[in-house]
């Protein structure tokens, strides 16, 4: 029997991840070396500002890397600059290195991927990252990374999302490999400040949140394995919060994050991705931490687009995710995104944008522009909206009107 509205369910997809992943306590003291003589002796070792010292971490690598040539990048930010690529890209070129070392979280992973391919790009990188076609065309130093935040799942995925102070620009650019391998451990997690540990969950939800909400139907696997990884993370983020060394607890947020974002959810999808396009904006003029500006934007947008039509995907998810009852769509898809919103808000995130800092809407207008056109909002959205709506979006982030 011929299905006449196959353009509506699950689409094709070709799905490969080669990323080997190393998962457990301790792993990479004795595995880190045999893992990077595959690719030679001379590593770039990148990382942030430095609180790998401080918890000893560096000096273990340092330790298991022994008769290794090791040059070194440090401090890449949270929402990683281009400059951080940049000087990352002049050291693989003066060194010749054979590989990359990535230690941190997906800020590190980030800019790393960028570092790789320009090794083999004379240009400026930000040519990368606005046009990441580039990237297929020329050849990426491998590299390998020790994850120490459960958040982006860039351990595990071809993405970046790099930034331009400059320009007021945050992009996302894509490579032509994910990294060979992950060191994933979740005891390194365990010195997380209780803010980032809610803003990586927060993070982890809103992956999932933007493959889940999603126009192609009967794509009930894909729906089955997010619903499955949403409850774990509600069920273990408040608990690594209230216990910082809950073994359990960081294990199943570091794979919860790494599976959010290994691509393998996303498949059947027919629609781009709308918070993240929207809170983009936010992080590339304010700074904020992507996490938050995710956190007080998400329960917004599940309102803005809650209708009769996206109704049954929201009670879907209350109902599968929240355990809630009731016959009633609206009833329930309106109860889970309150309790969504409760959720966020007990982790501690901020749930209004003045709590972090912008308390004008004198950028709104540009933001929602550069939101509907880079996302493309318009055009491939879950529900399509325009500048106008996103601007209203932002306003209603000013209060917790509607929540509180």
């Amino acid at each position: 029997m011929i299905n006449d509205d196959w353009e509506d369910s699950m689409e094709d997809f070709t799905f490969v991840n080669k990323t080997e992943v190393h998962f457990g306590p301790d792993r990479f003291d004795s595995e880190l070396a045999p893992v990077m003589e595959r690719f030679g002796k001379r590593i770039l070792l990148t990382y942030g500002g430095g609180s790998i010292k401080k918890t000893g971490l560096y000096d273990r690598v340092i330790k298991a890397l022994d008769g290794f040539d090791i040059i070194e990048l440090s401090g890449i930010e949270p929402n990683p600059k281009i400059d951080s690529v940049r000087a990352g890209q002049k050291l693989v070129k003066e060194h010749d290195v054979d590989a990359i070392l990535a230690i941190g979280g997906g800020s590190v992973i980030d800019a790393t991927k960028v570092i790789a391919s320009a090794r083999f790009y004379d240009g400026d990188p930000w040519d990368l990252v606005l046009n990441p076609a580039l990237r297929q065309k020329i050849d990426q130093l491998p590299f390998v990374d020790i994850l120490t935040l459960a958040a982006t799942g860039s351990e595990m995925n071809y993405n970046s999302v790099i930034s331009n102070p400059d320009t007021h620009q945050k992009q996302g650019t894509r490579g032509p490999n994910s990294p060979a391998v992950s060191f994933l451990d979740p005891t390194l997690t365990y010195t997380v400040s209780q803010r980032q540990t809610a803003a990586g969950s927060t993070d982890i939800m809103s992956h999932l949140f933007e493959q889940y909400f999603d126009n192609a139907i009967n794509n009930d696997v894909q729906d089955g394995l997010r619903e499955g990884v949403m409850r774990a993370v509600i069920k273990w983020a408040p608990v690594a919060i209230e216990e910082p060394d809950n073994y359990d607890a960081r294990a199943n947020l570091m794979w919860a994050s790494t599976m959010a974002l290994n691509e393998l959810l996303r498949q059947g999808n027919k629609n781009r991705w709308t918070a993240h396009a929207i809170e983009h904006q936010l992080s590339a003029y304010y700074d904020i931490t992507h996490g938050i500006g995710l956190g007080i934007l998400t329960p917004r947008w599940m309102t803005y687009v809650l209708s009769d039509e996206t109704a049954p995907k929201f009670a879907q998810y209350g109902r599968n995710v929240w355990h809630l009852e009731g016959d009633q769509d609206m009833d329930v898809a309106k109860a889970a995104i309150q309790k969504t919103y409760d959720w966020i808000k007990a982790l501690g995130v901020p749930m209004t944008l003045p709590e972090v800092g912008i308390d004008s809407d004198e950028n709104f207008k540009v933001m929602a522009q550069a939101a509907v056109t880079g996302g493309k909002l318009d055009k491939v959205a879950f529900v399509k909206l325009k500048t106008a709506d996103v601007v209203k979006l932002y306003e209603q982030s000013m209060t917790t009107e509607g929540f509180e």
